[in-house]
């Protein structure tokens, strides 16, 4: 595990997935900070969330020469996100179904990456016409693949029971209130805290295994059936 791992509060990113302009996500994400720090173990001090909106990040489509899984980055960019995403030991991800997926300046930014992923906990916030349903799973398949263990319980906002019409303008595409029903912050409540007991848990294991891929030191066998 990263030193990040090691010892004191879980560091937890929340991070927001999409980067369009006049999206949801960012309303989303505020509520779901606002739950999270009223969370009985981040009041205990057992764990701090940080913001981490993909949009101010400013990523380029991939331009690693290199493929993540050997740790060689070579922008600056990928450095600065490295640096971002190593230093949380669990994430919670806010994304929105975009026909059947993630966006894709959420898949660029996991793709950036391997290291800063592998072994750490995840939860799914996801939202859209269906809940966002489809975009999760397939977020949980990304993020199995680069060893990211994603948690059971998700929490799935719908655009018609989760936000308020009420005086919108019909003209305006991306009109509507943030209101989430009765049970949501319960739901995100559940998820949070099996993300924290998950990540106590990898932090207690402390088992003898194939050792992690260099962040951004040297170079690493490659793993089979990986490829750039």
């Amino acid at each position: 595990m990263t030193n990040a791992q090691s010892a004191g509060p879980l560091r937890i990113g929340l991070i927001v997935g999409s980067t369009r302009p006049g999206r949801r996500g960012a309303a989303i994400g505020r509520w779901a900070m606002e739950v999270a720090e009223r969370h009985e173990m981040v009041r205990a001090g057992d764990a701090v969330v940080t913001l981490v909106d993909l949009a101010e990040q400013e990523l380029p489509l991939l331009d690693e020469p290199v493929p993540a899984l050997f740790g060689d980055y070579r922008r600056p960019h990928t450095r600065r996100w490295a640096a971002v995403v190593d230093a949380c030991d669990a994430f919670v991800f806010v994304t929105p179904d975009y026909n059947r997926s993630i966006p894709a300046a959420l898949k660029n930014g996991i793709d950036y990456l391997y290291a800063e992923w592998a072994d750490k906990v995840a939860g799914v916030l996801s939202y859209g016409v269906q809940g966002g349903n489809r975009a999760a799973d397939h977020l949980g398949a990304i993020l199995t693949e680069v060893r990211c263990v994603v948690v059971p319980t998700g929490v799935a906002l719908s655009i018609f029971t989760d936000f308020d019409f009420s005086g919108a303008d019909p003209g305006d595409r991306n009109a509507g209130r943030f209101a989430p029903g009765d049970g949501r912050e319960a739901e995100l409540s559940r998820m949070l805290a099996e993300v924290v007991t998950w990540s106590r848990a990898l932090r207690s294991a402390d088992r003898p295994g194939p050792a992690r891929p260099a962040a951004r030191n040297g170079v690493v066998p490659a793993l089979p059936g990986r490829a750039g």
